[in-house]
This record gives C-alpha cells, structure tokens and sequence, in this order.
C-alpha cells in the first residue's frame, strides 16, 4: 500500500494548528508547508488509515470552519515540485547508475531536482568504500551537510546510500545523530516506503538486506536532459571473493537480469535519443539467465542488443579475466556496432601475488587472452586496473607488474595503492607494505604508463577517426566525443551535432584527450 498526498488550499493563520492537530494522531498523517505565501499544504496519509484522516478533515471544515480546498489539476503539480531532492554520487559506474535510478524514484514521490543541497528538502549522498580514500572523502562530505542541516535547514531529510551505508549500517547513526536513512545498494528500490516511515513515523531508518533483485528501471529510466550515451545495469553483486576486495560483501551475491528487462530498458532509452549504450555489472562475463524461453550468456545478450535499431554503439564495463571466453572475444569481431575496447584488470603481474590475491589466472593466461583479443581486432584498446603494495608484494613481484605493462603496453590504467578493507581476507595477511614504498612504486607504474599512453595517441596524429559527439567540451568553445575505441576527442562546431559520428582528423594528442579538426 502507498501513502496518500493531498494538497489543500488552506488560510495561512490556520497552517500550524492543522500541524499540530493532523499530526497529534501518532504516525497517521505528516504535514508540510509547499507553498506558505499561496498558503498551500500537503497531507501525507500513512497507509490504511484514510479512514481516520477523511471523517477529520470534514469534522475541521463544518465544525471548525477552517478552510480546505483540496488543489487539483496544475495547481497541484506546481506544489508537488515545490518539493526538492540532491544525491552527490562517489565512486564508479555503477553507483552513476543507481544515482539515476534513486532520483527517478525520487521524482515519482513529488520531488525535482536542485544542484545546491542547502536548498533541497532530501539529500543522499550514494558513497563508495571500495578503499580507504573512498570512505574518507564520504565522511567529510557526511559531515559538512550534517552541519548545513543543523545550522541552516532543520528540515532537511539527510541520508547516506551505497556501498559505505552496506558496510558501516547502524555505526553511521552513531556518528552522525543528524542522520535520517542509511540505505544499501539493493535497497534503492524500496526508497519511497522507507521515506514514508521517515516523514510519517518520525523514525531514523536502516535498510541493508543484500537477498533482493537487481534495481529495474526497464520502465522509469528517463534521462535529464539531452544525452547519447547511458548505462543499463544487466547485473547485480559478485561471487569472486578477491582477497582484498570488499564489493561481494557490500554488493551481495551475483544476480543478472532478465534480458526482456534489460531490453525494454535499451529501447527506452533509444527512444529519448541515445546512441550508445554502456552495459554494467562488476563481472558482466558471468552474466547468466535461464528461463522457459530459453538461456541466456553473456556473449548471446550482446547479441540480441546489437539487434536493436537505433543502437549505434555498445559497449561493457567490467571483465574479469578468467571469464573471459573465446566466444566473448568473438563478439569483438563479428558484432559491428561492439566498440573495440575492453577494460580487463590485472592488477598484479606477479604470479605470487595474483595467488595471493585468489584473482584465478596467471600471468602468462592474462598474456595469451591479450593476444587474443589483438589477434581479433588488431586496432582493439585495452586498459586495466592494477594495484601497488598488495601485502607481501616484493620488489620483484612489483618489478614484474612493470615488466607485464611493458609488454602490454596498455592503452590507460586506473592504478591505486592497496587500501586494508575490514572484512577481507587481506586485512589479515602479513607482509604489509609501508605507505611512503607504496606511493615510490605508484609513482614509477604511473610516470611508465603516462610515457606509454602519451605514445600511443601521438601514433595518431595525422589519422583521421570516427567520433560520436556528445555535447560541449569542458573548456566549452568546442564538441566533445569518445572514439569507438574510448578516447576523448575535441573538436571544432562545424562538424555536425549532438548524436552524430562524425569523422575528424587528429591534430594533436595528449595523454587524456585528443585535438581534432
């Protein structure tokens, strides 16, 4: 059952005695000023009990004589966007994803958004805790609303989701007494059920359970604003229990979804003008479905997509090595509008250490998956993840990782120190590397792989490339678009418009963009 809104029209003396009178009755109704100069309030009735709330708000019109003109049509729409929402999002992907998904449910209960939280009735801050840094950065940001909210908007409903809230629940209360809802990434769903009981019970709310499906937006993904490229989540949570990883613990076990889902989702968003699609799970090669219609893999669901008109581009993001299956790399070759570029993390190239972190391949496996995939699409880009001072990790083991981009030579690498994540199996191996040999050997892989990304963009200077604009560039005076291979290129206004591939030739090259004409 869903709480019932309704707004009335009401004498402004009166707005305070209907609070305290409707509100009197323990968790039946909450009232909310909208509007205070049109005078316009909103009721909002806890399910079941209607039949209480309906023979009192006739007993306070005839007996009392108070106005309560109950605002229909426009009227109403303008006073349910009176009400406002922020969500300040951290982290990767996935969490971008589930940040849409929240604010689209948000924007079925009555709320628009702001981008100031000073000025908004709900804030959410979506946070990451995949290291030490990530927590770090959402405790400061936890911390300066918590006192926006008790310096400047008493009013203000504040609220933590993600991955953080999975791991830290019930503890973020006790830090932060200003705090509303902690809410787990499974949870996002029941968002609007658990603001109910915050607004109408008065109650701090926790919602961590991990044994839920996937979030669906196949029906509710609406973009905001004019945008060609989006991400469809196809799967939840992840069964690889990498040592050092905290995400199976906060994400939960993995659960795909059902292709018609994951489809309808594609086409909505096709039909509101986008052009690319990137597909999201934090493994999405043990992407899997059966039904009575038959069974679905993951090389099969890029498939049936490639099928879907008005889809340009495709791509996914993450690969784990060892699911990396020949039919998949197929896929790069025989499906036309599958981008050439493929983020498959190594992390280590050390065949000790990749024991150590339970990552499932060797060395040389992650070697011959490469050639493969060159052997399939020549030109095809590779980037990874890769990690410095995983416990234990030599001065050998670290000289191998070096040795294995080398020979690689990716395109770019998302590269990070060990963080210690309570919970994981790392947190209690020996062997712990000291934080400043930690940021020595992040600093080489990092000046190795600038000097390997920087050479092989300046390779295409001269080279013309086909780029699909997405909007201005961030210096502005300019478009802004992604090679199929996922390079960022800028360009010139004269070469089409919003949703076009166009076909520009690279000037100049950078190490994290080219300059077209």
């Amino acid at each position: 059952m869903e709480t019932n809104r309704r707004v009335f029209q009401v004498d402004r003396r009166d707005i305070c005695y209907l609070r305290y009178t409707l509100e009197s009755y323990d968790g039946m109704a909450v009232v909310r000023t909208i509007d205070p100069h049109a005078a316009l309030i909103e009721v909002s009735i806890a399910p079941g009990c209607e039949s209480i709330a309906e023979p009192l708000f006739e007993d306070l019109k005839k007996r009392e004589g108070l106005r309560m003109e109950e605002a229909t049509g426009q009227r109403r729409k303008e006073a349910a966007l009176k009400k406002t929402y922020y969500i300040a999002t951290m982290g990767c992907q996935m969490n971008e994803y589930d940040s849409e998904f929240l604010g689209q449910r948000l924007m079925e209960y009555g709320y628009r958004p702001v981008d100031d939280p000073e000025r908004a009735d709900i804030v959410v801050i979506n946070t990451c805790t995949v290291r030490e840094k990530a927590d770090q950065k959402a405790m400061s940001l936890l911390g300066r609303l918590s006192r926006i909210k008790t310096r400047k908007n008493p009013g203000m409903i504040l609220g933590v989701a993600g991955c953080l809230a999975q791991k830290e629940g019930q503890r973020l209360f006790h830090r932060f007494p200003q705090l509303d809802l902690v809410v787990g990434p499974r949870e996002l769903s029941e968002i609007q059920g658990i603001l109910d009981a915050v607004l109408l019970q008065k109650r701090r709310m926790i919602a961590t359970r991990l044994d839920l499906p996937p979030l669906n937006a196949s029906k509710i993904h609406q973009l905001q604003g004019k945008q060609v490229c989006a991400y469809v989540s196809i799967m939840e949570g992840c069964d690889n229990f990498c040592t050092y990883c905290i995400v199976p613990y906060v994400r939960g076990r993995e659960i795909s979804r059902p292709p018609r889902d994951i489809m309808e989702e594609v086409r909505l968003l096709i039909d509101q003008g986008v052009k690319e699609i990137t597909l999201l799970g934090q493994n999405v090669n043990s992407y899997s479905w059966q039904d009575p219609d038959g069974s679905f893999d993951f090389p099969s669901l890029l498939q049936m997509l490639s099928e879907v008109d008005g889809l340009v581009r495709l791509r996914f993001t993450t690969s784990h090595p060892k699911d990396l299956s020949d039919d998949l790399i197929r896929c790069f070759k025989d499906i036309e509008i599958l981008c050439p570029h493929i983020h498959l993390p190594f992390q280590a190239g050390s065949n000790e250490v990749l024991e150590r972190m339970k990552r499932g391949y060797s060395r040389e496996h992650y070697l011959e998956l490469v050639y493969k995939l060159r052997e399939a699409v020549p030109h095809i880009a590779i980037t990874s993840d890769v990690m410095v001072g995983f416990p234990g990790e030599s001065p050998k083991d670290f000289e191998q990782t070096l040795d294995l981009m080398e020979k690689i030579r990716f395109d770019a690498l998302f590269s990070f120190k060990y963080s210690d994540r309570e919970g994981t199996v790392a947190f209690h191996m020996g062997g712990k590397i000291s934080e400043g040999e930690k940021s020595r050997r992040l600093n080489r892989l990092q000046t190795l792989q600038k000097e390997i990304t920087l050479q092989k963009n300046k390779a295409l200077e001269g080279k013309a490339v086909s780029v699909l604009v997405e909007g201005v560039s961030k210096k502005g005076g300019q478009w802004m678009g992604h090679t199929d291979t996922n390079k960022i290129v800028n360009f010139s206004f004269d070469k089409g418009k919003i949703g076009d591939i166009v076909n520009v030739l690279i000037k100049t090259a950078f190490i994290n963009s080219l300059r077209a004409v």
